[in-house]
Order: structure tokens, then C-alpha cells, then sequence
């Protein structure tokens, strides 16, 4: 029962149902002062006091019970100039809600809530920008079970007119922590932060960091000097796109060869290339204590392993072939999507540990 008061919680802060219920709250005050004026001022009793106010509440015109007095008629003038604003602001809260979608907005995030809650294992994207965007691609096309978290409706209403699907999602404001946790994020393995202003990185990564410490945490830097405070706020990893970006031009113009293979590897090229990860631990029992000789992983898959990083964190590029991976060390592997496949049907352990990763 706690557990289920905290989700509608949450739910009620991200849903901002604040104007609604200010609306009811005015409304009702409305109603009590025009009651309480009508037997004070008037002398009516309580039922002819409800019915004087909801007439003229309602603007229906019926006529009075019986003449008022002078004070009467002030108190009903100011009343119903009053209920005018009140009436008017009623109103357009009520059109909000009910013709502009917002109601079926809530439905739908109380809907994405209760299947999230049920994630594990998952990576969040806060920002669903053309960064954010990008990465839930890329995620998706590689298998993870991703949660997006975004303030602005219209970009997810977008993507799912130009064909993206239903992205599950949690509309809010990042850098709260009611607005992780309903991501999810106490149980997610990563999380990207690529919100446009810095600031609303560090906060996402502050937060994240502190509800969940196991957390990997990629962010998104615009300044140079957003990064150290990106790094002290918990993230493990901070991207510049715009700095990418201006390297990644100017390397057109000098290695314009070196960059097309990069695209390939990147998916951008005609012919596509994928970087997988082979680690000691996802290794079948029977390939464990091999050299990279004996793996053969060249003959057997047409892959090529083309780095080693190794569990003192060190990286070592066109590794030896007598080298013997030990525990802790990932064999980093070039191929195209077929031998990337053929890789691990032949040498991965497709067991419960290679599943949570």
C-alpha cells in the first residue's frame, strides 16, 4: 500500500494537476461564500441559502424569494462579478483538460508508468532532443530496453508519426527525483542525460548518482567548462556533440578515408561494420584459458579482434596472438552484423550472465 501511495504521488506532481484542483477549490469556496452570505445578509435558512446561490451562480435568471435589501443587493453584485472570474477561470482549465489531451496525456503516463515499474536492466535517455533521439535509436537497434524522460509531448508525438513506434516514456522534469524514480532508475543500468542546458545535466547526474550509485552515467556538455562539473556531479562519461562535431569536419578534409571507415562502423555507411565486445566472462567454458591464436575467431567467424582492454583498465591495440585473455578482460572485435552474429553463437555464453548485461 505504500509503495502504491508514493506512484500516485509521483504521478499527481508529474501529471501538474494544480491548476485543476485551484480551480475546484475556488470553486467550492464560491459556493460556501455565497451560502454563508445568503443567511447571514438575507436571513434564508440553509436549503433556500443553496438554492439563492446555485441561481445565481448559474445565471439562470429565476427570481429572488423575496426582495432584497440593500446590503442584499451589494453583497449579490460583488458575488456575481466574483463568480464571473471564477467561472471563466473554471472553464478554461476544464477545456485544457478535457479538449487540448490532457486528460488522455495522464492516462497514458499512468498506462507507461505501470509497465515501466516492471523494467529492469534498462537504460533511461533524459532529453529526446536530436542527441536523445539518436541514442534511443542506437540503443533499440542494439537490443536494450530503453525509457525516455521528456518534458516537451510534441517530440515523442513526432517520432511516432514518422514511424518510431510507441516509445515508453515518463513526461517530466529530469532533475527530479520523483521523475527518475519513475523511470525507473533505481534499477536501470545506464542512464544519458542530453537536456540542452548544462546545468539540467549536472542536476540529472547529481540525482542520479545519489538514488542510485551503481549507475553509469553518459552526459552531454555544451561548454568545456560544464565537463569537470559534469564529472563531479557523477557522471562517468561527458560528450560534446558540437566539439565532435567540428573535429569530425575537419577530418574530412585531411582523412576523409579514415572517417568513411569510422561511418561504417558507425552504421552511417553503405556497408555497415559493428564494434562488439567479448568478454572473459560471457566466454563459453570451453574457449576460457585460449590464446587469441587458438580462439581463431578470424577462421571461425570472419571477425577480427582488433584491441584488448585489460582488467587493470588498460587498452592494448592489435593485441598478440599468443596473449591469453584472463578474467576481467574484454576482447574488443570488428565485423559486420553477420559475423558479429556468427561471434556470438560460437563464443559467448548465452546464460543468465550474458542476459543481465
Amino acid at each position: 500500500m505504500p509503495s502504491t501511495t508514493n506512484n500516485l504521488l509521483i504521478l499527481w506532481k508529474r501529471a501538474n494537476l494544480s491548476r485543476f484542483v485551484l480551480a475546484l477549490v475556488l470553486a467550492g469556496v464560491s459556493f460556501g461564500v455565497g451560502i454563508i452570505g445568503f443567511t447571514l445578509i438575507e436571513g434564508y435558512n440553509l436549503l433556500d441559502a443553496v438554492y439563492m446561490t446555485m441561481i445565481t451562480v448559474s445565471t439562470v435568471g429565476f427570481g429572488e424569494l423575496h426582495p432584497m435589501s440593500p446590503h442584499g443587493r451589494l453583497f449579490v453584485s460583488i458575488y456575481i462579478f466574483f463568480n464571473l472570474l471564477v467561472i471563466a477561470y473554471l472553464v478554461s482549465v476544464l477545456t485544457t483538460y478535457i479538449f487540448d489531451g490532457e486528460l488522455r496525456t495522464i492516462f497514458k503516463m499512468f498506462k507507461s508508468d505501470h509497465e515501466i515499474r516492471g523494467y529492469s536492466d534498462h537504460v533511461i535517455v533524459c532529453g529526446f532532443g536530436r542527441n536523445g533521439r539518436k541514442a534511443y535509436h542506437e540503443l533499440r537497434a542494439n537490443g536494450a530496453r530503453v525509457v525516455v524522460v521528456e518534458q516537451n509531448q510534441d517530440l515523442l508525438r513526432d517520432a511516432l508519426e514518422e514511424g518510431d513506434g510507441a516509445v515508453p516514456a515518463v513526461f517530466g522534469d529530469a532533475t527530479t527525483d520523483e521523475t527518475l524514480r519513475a523511470a525507473g532508475v533505481e534499477k536501470a543500468r545506464a542512464l544519458i542525460t542530453a537536456l540542452p542546458k548544462d546545468a539540467d545535466n549536472v542536476f540529472v547526474a547529481l540525482t542520479a548518482r545519489e538514488l542510485n550509485p551503481g549507475l553509469k552515467i553518459i552526459a552531454r556538455a555544451s561548454l568545456k567548462t560544464s565537463e569537470s562539473k559534469l564529472l563531479r556531479a557523477g557522471a562517468d562519461s561527458v560528450v560534446m556533440p558540437d566539439e565532435i562535431g567540428g573535429s569530425h569536419m575537419a577530418n574530412l578534409v585531411m582523412r576523409p578515408e579514415v572517417i568513411r571507415f569510422l561511418e561504417m562502423i558507425n552504421g552511417l555507411g553503405p556497408n555497415k561494420l559493428r564494434l562488439e565486445e567479448l568478454s572473459y566472462r560471457d566466454l563459453g567454458q570451453q574457449w576460457k584459458g585460449m590464446s587469441i591464436r587458438e580462439l581463431d575467431i578470424r577462421s571461425r567467424t570472419g571477425a577480427t579482434v582488433i584491441g584488448l582492454k585489460l582488467n587493470t583498465g588498460e587498452f592494448v591495440v592489435s593485441p598478440n596472438a599468443d596473449t591469453r585473455p584472463e578474467g576481467g578482460d574484454i576482447l574488443l572485435v570488428l565485423g559486420t552484423e553477420e559475423q558479429v552474429a556468427a561471434l556470438v553463437m560460437a563464443f559467448k555464453y548465452l546464460g543468465p550472465a550474458a542476459r543481465r548485461r
